[in-house]
C-alpha cells in the first residue's frame, strides 16, 4: 500500500520509512534508495564540481551522425547492441538509486555516434564497450581497435563511409590484447584481404598469443565474473545496469581475431602505414600484457590506447586477470608526457572522448601518472609499516588535487581495490601475514560456525536487520553471507542480504562495483539465470594446438587419473607433431617432441580440431568420418575419462 504525504511530512518521515520497512518486510523485490544511500550520494554532489560541464562539451564535439536504428543486429536478427535501452538516462533529474558521479559518466558514455576529432581523425563512440578510431590515410581508412563484435564494428564503418568518405580499409591497428579492441575485425575487413596483402594488421609484440591465452587457462571463471562485472546479468534501468565505467557494456556478437602482419616490439619504432608515419611507444604489462601507444605527426594526435582514459583503471580487474604493475603503468604515462606532451594537440584513447589542447593533455597525463604512483607508493609505505591489505585500502585517499579531477574518479577501477591489487603484486593476495588467516575455513564451514556462535540463523538475521536500520550495509552483507553459505535455502537471509547489497550498488561510483552488487542481489533473489554473453568461438578457432594441450592439463580430475601412466603422440596434419605424458595425475604436453614408446597415437587434421573446438562437430563424429584416428581406442577412451567439464553458471554469492 502506498501512502501519499505532503512535501513537509515526507521530508520528516523519509529518514525512517525505508529503514522501518527493511527491518520488518523481507521480500524478493528491488527496493528504493534508503535515506543513508541518499545522504551518502548527496555528500558526493557537494564534494565534486558538477557545475563543470566541460566533459559534456568534449564528448559532443564534432558530432556528425547517429546510427539510424535503435539496435544493431546480427545476420540472424539477434540484437547485438541496443542504443535505446539507456534512454532512461537522458533526463536532467538525479536518480536516487544511482551514484550521481556514476550517473554523470553514464550520461557521457550515452553520447553516441560518429564524431570528427579533427581533419583526418574520426571516432565511433557508444557502439560497444570500447571506442573505434579511424585515421585517413593516402588510399583509405586505418581502423584502430574495431570493438568487440563484427556487427557493431561494421555499423561504425558504414556510418563513416556514408557521412565522411567511402574509401576502403587499408590497415587495422590493435592497440592491445583485450577482446574489446580486436574482436570486431571481421566487420571491417576479411581474412582474405589480410592474407592477400590488401590490409595490414599492426599489433604490439605478443598480441596474438596473449589475446588467446589470457582467457584460456582460467577462462570459465573469468567469463562468469565478467558477466557480473559488465552487468550482463542485469536489465538496464534505474535500479539495474547503467554503465560499465569505460563504456556502457559489452556487445553480444561473435568476436573474431586475425594474426598481425606487422609486429611492433620497441619504443621509437616508426612505421609508415598507408602513407602516414606512426611513432610507437611500448606499454607492455600495463593495462594489458601486450599494449602500445603511438603518435601520428601529421595529425598531431596521441593515441593513448587504454593506458589513459577518463577514469581510474584497474590494477587488478574484477573479472580476474594477472595483477598489473602500477609503478610501470605510471612510468609509461610519464614517458608519454615527456615524449609527446609538447607535440600532441589532441589525445584519443580506446575508451571515452578525446582531450584537446597541449595544456589539458599535459595536465591529464601529469595527474593520471601521479594518481597511479600515489596509490602504488602509499600502499607500499603502509605495507612496510605492517598494515594489511584491507587496512591499506580503507586508509588511502587521493589528495584533493588529484581526487577532484573527473578523470581520476573510480568509474572502472577504484583507489580501494587498486591498493589491494598493489599489495597483491608485491606480497600476494591470498594472505595478509596474520597466521590467524593462514589456513582459513571454507565459506560454508565458516558460515556455519559464525551462525552457531551468534546464536542461530534467526539471531543473525535480527542483528543484520539492526545493521541495515543504521545504514551499516557492509556489515549486514558480511553477517548474512555467513547464513547464505551455511544454509542457502534460508530465503529471509538471502532477500535481506540482497537488500543490503543493493544499497551498496546504489552508492557505488564504479560501474563494475555497482554491477557486481546488483548482480549479487539478483542471484540471491532469483537464483542463477543464464544470459547472453559474447561468443568466443571465432577466437577459439585460432587457438594454437599446444595451448589447447596445456588447457587439457587444467581439466584433469586427479582421482580419475590416479595410477594412470600414458604417453601419447599426436600428429596434427597441416600443423605439427605434439605429445602428452600422463602420470602422478598430471598431464604434461610438448610441441615438436614425440615418444618412441608411446602408449598410442592420435592423428587428426587441423580442420577437425577447429570444428570440434568451435562445437561445429564432436569427437565421435570426427572419428566416424576418419578425420580423427586413434591407434588404441580402448586406451584413448580411458584417457578421455579423466577430463573434467566446466559449468559457466556457477554460484558467486551462493555456494
Amino acid at each position: 500500500m502506498k501512502i501519499k504525504h505532503s512535501i513537509i511530512a515526507f521530508s520528516v518521515l523519509s529518514a525512517l520509512s525505508w529503514n522501518t520497512q527493511a527491518a520488518s518486510d523481507i521480500t524478493n523485490q528491488p527496493k528504493d534508495a534508503s535515506s543513508y544511500t541518499t545522504q551518502k550520494n548527496e555528500s558526493l554532489k557537494q564534494y565534486l564540481d558538477f557545475a563543470n560541464t566541460a566533459d559534456f562539451d568534449a564528448a559532443s564535439k564534432g558530432f556528425i551522425a547517429k546510427w539510424p536504428e535503435k539496435t544493431i543486429k546480427d545476420k540472424d536478427g539477434n540484437v547485438v547492441w541496443d542504443f535505446s535501452k539507456y534512454d532512461f538516462l537522458n533526463g536532467d533529474n538525479d536518480i536516487a538509486t544511482i551514484n550521481p558521479s556514476l550517473q554523470r559518466m553514464a550520461k557521457l558514455n550515452n553520447i553516441t555516434g560518429l564524431f570528427k576529432v579533427e581533419d583526418g581523425v574520426y571516432q565511433v563512440r557508444g557502439f560497444d564497450l570500447s571506442v573505434m578510431t579511424f585515421i585517413q590515410g593516402d588510399k583509405g581508412w586505418i581502423v584502430i581497435d574495431p570493438l568487440i563484435s563484427p556487427e557493431t564494428a561494421a555499423a561504425g564503418l558504414t556510418l563513416l563511409k556514408q557521412h565522411v568518405e567511402n574509401k576502403p580499409v587499408t590497415a587495422v591497428i590493435f592497440t592491445h590484447s583485450h577482446v574489446d579492441h580486436f574482436g570486431g575485425i571481421l566487420g571491417v575487413t576479411t581474412e582474405d584481404a589480410v592474407k592477400d596483402g590488401k590490409v595490414e594488421v599492426i599489433a604490439p609484440e605478443g598480441f596474438f598469443d596473449h589475446s588467446i591465452a589470457e582467457n584460456l587457462m582460467a577462462g570459465n571463471t573469468m567469463s562468469r565474473r565478467a558477466s557480473y562485472m559488465y552487468g550482463n546479468l542485469l536489465q538496464a534501468s534505474e535500479k539495474g545496469q547503467v554503465d560499465g565505467g569505460l563504456g556502457k557494456t559489452t556487445s553480444t556478437g561473435a568476436p573474431g581475431i586475425v594474426k598481425e602482419t606487422v609486429t611492433v616490439s620497441e619504443t621509437g619504432h616508426i612505421e609508415t602505414i598507408d602513407g602516414l608515419e606512426f611513432d610507437f611507444m611500448m606499454a607492455q604489462e600495463s593495462e594489458a600484457p601486450s599494449e602500445f601507444m603511438f603518435y601520428i605527426p601529421k595529425y598531431k594526435t596521441l593515441m593513448a590506447a587504454e593506458v589513459m582514459t577518463h577514469t581510474i583503471h584497474n590494477i587488478s580487474t574484477l573479472r580476474g586477470a594477472k595483477t598489473r604493475d602500477a609503478s610501470k603503468w605510471a612510468e609509461y604515462v610519464d614517458e608519454a608526457l615527456i615524449t609527446y606532451g609538447d607535440k600532441a594537440d589532441v589525445m584519443v584513447a580506446s575508451h571515452h572522448w578525446p582531450t584537446w589542447g597541449k595544456d589539458k593533455i599535459k595536465e591529464q597525463l601529469n595527474k593520471t601518472r601521479d594518481s597511479y604512483k600515489f596509490v602504488h607508493d602509499q600502499t607500499l609505505r603502509l605495507a612496510n609499516k605492517g598494515y594489511t591489505p584491507n587496512e591499506i585500502s580503507a586508509s588511502i585517499k587521493l589528495p584533493e588535487s588529484l581526487d577532484k579531477e573527473w578523470y581520476n574518479r573510480g568509474y572502472y577501477g577504484t583507489v580501494s581495490h587498486n591498493a589491494r591489487a598493489t599489495y597483491d603484486f608485491y606480497f600476494g593476495a591470498w594472505w595478509d601475514g596474520n597466521p590467524a588467516n593462514l589456513n582459513p575455513l571454507t565459506p560454508t564451514e565458516e558460515g556455519k560456525k559464525y551462525v552457531e556462535a551468534i546464536g542461530g540463523e534467526d539471531k543473525v538475521i535480527e542483528v543484520a536487520k539492526q545493521a541495515i536500520a543504521k545504514g551499516e550495509y557492509r556489515w549486514a552483507v558480511t553477517l548474512l553471507n555467513n547464513v547464505t553459505f551455511a544454509n542457502p535455502d534460508n530465503k529471509d537471509a538471502r532477500y535481506l542480504e540482497a537488500d543490503a547489497m543493493e544499497q551498496l550498488g546504489y552508492q557505488a561510483e564504479s560501474g563494475p562495483w555497482r554491477n557486481y552488487y546488483l548482480g549479487g542481489a539478483k542471484e540471491l533473489r532469483e537464483g542463477i539465470k543464464p544470459v547472453a554473453t559474447p561468443s568466443t568461438a571465432a577466437i577459439a578457432v585460432n587457438m594454437p594446438f599446444d595451448q589447447f594441450l596445456k588447457y587439457l592439463g587444467v581439466t584433469v580430475k586427479p582421482e580419475a587419473a590416479k595410477g594412470m601412466d600414458m604417453k601419447v603422440n599426436i600428429d596434427v596434419t597441416g600443423d605439427g607433431k605434439y605429445s602428452m605424458a600422463l602420470n602422478n595425475s598430471v598431464l604434461k604436453s610438448y610441441k615438436d617432441r614425440q615418444f618412441d614408446d608411446a602408449t598410442f597415437t592420435v592423428t587428426l587434421s587441423r580442420d577437425a580440431f577447429e570444428k570440434m573446438i568451435t562445437k561445429q562437430s564432436t569427437l565421435v563424429e570426427e572419428m566416424k568420418t576418419g578425420e580423427v584416428k586413434v591407434s588404441d581406442p580402448a586406451k584413448f577412451k580411458q584417457l578421455m575419462s579423466i577430463f573434467d567439464q566446466f559449468e559457466l553458471w556457477f554460484g558467486v554469492v551462493t555456494p
